[in-house]
């Protein structure tokens, strides 16, 4: 009830649009974030966010990092297609 009260919208990505994400930000920005920061990064970039919300200019997005597994990481970002691939725009 709290969140339905401040909260406009809810937009979901999957695994793999949250890896790709989290990939372009260590490639592009060399900022070591975790991929629970990819979720805004991801929805930032979807066309849905585009879609339902064309008159959008500025979007922000928290940026954290540290509380990964290398090991675990290092695989999701190896696999994770490049984030153009995923959204169909290059950035």
């Amino acid at each position: 009830p709290i969140v339905a009260s401040i909260v406009d919208d809810i937009i979901l990505v999957d695994e793999d649009d949250i890896a790709s994400a989290t990939r372009a930000v260590w490639e592009r920005m060399k900022i070591a974030i975790e991929p629970s920061a990819g979720v805004g990064v991801a929805v930032a970039v979807s066309q849905e966010l585009k879609l339902k919300h064309p008159g959008l200019r500025r979007v922000g997005v928290i940026l954290c990092g540290g509380n990964s597994d290398l090991s675990v990481l290092s695989s999701i970002l190896a696999n994770a297609e490049p984030l153009e691939a995923r959204c169909g725009r290059t950035y």
